[in-house]
C-alpha cells in the first residue's frame, strides 16, 4: 500500500471533511485498487459504514466504477443487509438501507428487494417478510417489475410466488388481499399470482374431496356429518370469493388480459390484445408471446398466424423469444409434429433452440413411435439436429414383431 491510502483512511477516519473532498485532494495518488480496499476498510464492522457509501458516490461521479468495484460494493451491501437480518434488526432499518444504497447509485444487475425477501424466506421469518414487503409499498420505494424472464413481478407478486412455490396457494391468495385491504397497492401482476393460486387450491381441494368420498365409499371413515359438509361448502365458497374478488381489482386495473391468460383463454386473450391495440394500449411484447404460448396449446392454428405476422422484422433475439414460446405451447398441449416443425424453423433461421426443448420434443416423438410406430416425424427432427451440430450420431431401431425384423439406421 502506498502511503496515500494510509493517509486517505486516517484523513476520512477523522470526519473534519467531506469524503468527497478529501477524494478529490487524494485522487492521484489512490490507484482503483486501493480505492477498493477502502471501501472495504469502512464497510467492516465497527467501522463508519456511511462513509463506505460516501465512497462509493465518489467514484460513482468521478466514472470510476468499473464492473469490479460494482460487484464488490454489491456484496458488501448484501452482507450488510444479511447481518441486519440475521441480527433481528428492525424490518425499517433494513428499508432504510435499501434507500441509502439507491441514493448513492448502487443498482445491482438482480433486484434486492426479491434478495432480502428470500432471506427472510430462508431464515424462516415470514412474517417479517409480509412486512417487509408492506413497508416497501408504503414508502413507495421503486422496483422492477420484470426481472428479465418475464416473471414474479414487484415485492408482493414475488412473496405469493414464494408460497406458491411451497404449495400454499391459500396463503398466496390471503397475502395478496391482506396488502390490498391494508390500503398499500401491490402490483398488478400480484393479482394475476394470486388469481393462479386459487384455482390450483381448487384443484387441490377438489382431489382432497375425491379421495375423502372414496373413503367413505369403501367404509374407511364414516359420513360426514351436517357440520362438516357445511364447513366444506363454506371453505369452498370462500375461495370463490377471493376469486370474484381478485378478477373485480384485475377489471378495475384495466387487466382484463391478465384474467384471460391466467384462465389459459387464448382466443380471448389474443382478441383483447388487439383491442387494447386499436385504442391505443399496445401491450408489451411478452404478453403477445405468453398468448401465442396459450393458443399453440390448444392447437388454434388461425390466432397462433396471426400473432407470428410480423415476426419476421424484429431482432434475431425477439424471434427467438417469441418461437421459444410457440415451441413450449405445442409441447404442453403435446403437439409434437407441430413442436418438432417449430424447431426445424428456428434451426432454418439459425436459431438455437433451447436444449430442454429439444429434449423434450424428442422425448415426446419417441414416446408416440411405440404408440404408431411412426418414425418420420423423429427422423426428420434428428436429421435437422444433426446437420446443426445439437446431437451427435444417432442410432435409431424398430422391431416389427409380426416378421421378428429389427430394422437399423444410423444419423
Amino acid at each position: 500500500m502506498s502511503e496515500g491510502f494510509f493517509e486517505a483512511i486516517e484523513e476520512l477516519e477523522r470526519m473534519t471533511r467531506e469524503p468527497s473532498d478529501v477524494l478529490e485532494e487524494m485522487n492521484d495518488r489512490l490507484s482503483a485498487r486501493e480505492l477498493q480496499l477502502v471501501l472495504v476498510y469502512f464497510s467492516q464492522e465497527g467501522r463508519d459504514s456511511w462513509c463506505a457509501l460516501e465512497v462509493f458516490e465518489w467514484l460513482r461521479k468521478e466514472n470510476r466504477v468499473d464492473k469490479e468495484t460494482m460487484e464488490l460494493m454489491v456484496s458488501i451491501m448484501c452482507s450488510w443487509v444479511k447481518k441486519l437480518i440475521e441480527g433481528e434488526h428492525d424490518v425499517g432499518d433494513v428499508v432504510d438501507l435499501l434507500v441509502d444504497m439507491d441514493c448513492v447509485g448502487l443498482k445491482p444487475s438482480f433486484s434486492m428487494i426479491e434478495k432480502v425477501i428470500s432471506l427472510y424466506w430462508e431464515m424462516e421469518e415470514k412474517e417479517k417478510a409480509v412486512l417487509f414487503v408492506k413497508e416497501v409499498l408504503r414508502r413507495e420505494i421503486a422496483y422492477s417489475e420484470d426481472d428479465g424472464d418475464g416473471h414474479k413481478g414487484g415485492p408482493t407478486g414475488y412473496l405469493a410466488w414464494k408460497m406458491m412455490a411451497e404449495g400454499n396457494y391459500r396463503g398466496a391468495v390471503k397475502l395478496v388481499i391482506h396488502i390490498r385491504e391494508s390500503g398499500l397497492k401491490p402490483e398488478v401482476y400480484s393479482y394475476l399470482i394470486a388469481m393462479t393460486a386459487v384455482v390450483k387450491e381448487l384443484n387441490e381441494f377438489a382431489k382432497a374431496l375425491r379421495k375423502l368420498k372414496g373413503f367413505t365409499k369403501s367404509g374407511l371413515i364414516a359420513e360426514l356429518d351436517v357440520e362438516n359438509v357445511e364447513l366444506i361448502e363454506k371453505y369452498q365458497s370462500d375461495l370463490l370469493a377471493d376469486g370474484v374478488c381478485l378478477s373485480n381489482w384485475v377489471i378495475q386495473e384495466g387487466r382484463l388480459l391478465a384474467m384471460y391468460i391466467c384462465a389459459g383463454r387464448g382466443l380471448e386473450a389474443e382478441r383483447q390484445l388487439w383491442e387494447m391495440k386499436l385504442v391505443g394500449k399496445e401491450a408489451d411484447r411478452e404478453l403477445y408471446d405468453i398468448v401465442l404460448a396459450i393458443c399453440a396449446s390448444k392447437k388454434e392454428a388461425s390466432a397462433i398466424s396471426r400473432l407470428l405476422t410480423g415476426m419476421g422484422v424484429t431482432s434475431s433475439i425477439r424471434r427467438k423469444k417469441t418461437l421459444s414460446w410457440l415451441l413450449r405451447g405445442y409441447i404442453k398441449g403435446s403437439h409434437f409434429d407441430d413442436a418438432s416443425e417449430t424447431i426445424i424453423k428456428m434451426l432454418d433461421l439459425g436459431l438455437c433452440p433451447e436444449y430442454l426443448d429439444r429434449a423434450a420434443v424428442l422425448q415426446g416423438l419417441r414416446n408416440r413411435i411405440q404408440q404408431t410406430g411412426n418414425v418420420e416425424t423423429y427422423l426428420k427432427l434428428c436429421k435437422h439436429l444433426s446437420d446443426a451440430n445439437l446431437i451427435g450420431p444417432c442410432l435409431v431401431y424398430l422391431y416389427i414383431k409380426k416378421y421378428k425384423l429389427w430394422i437399423l439406421k444410423m444419423i
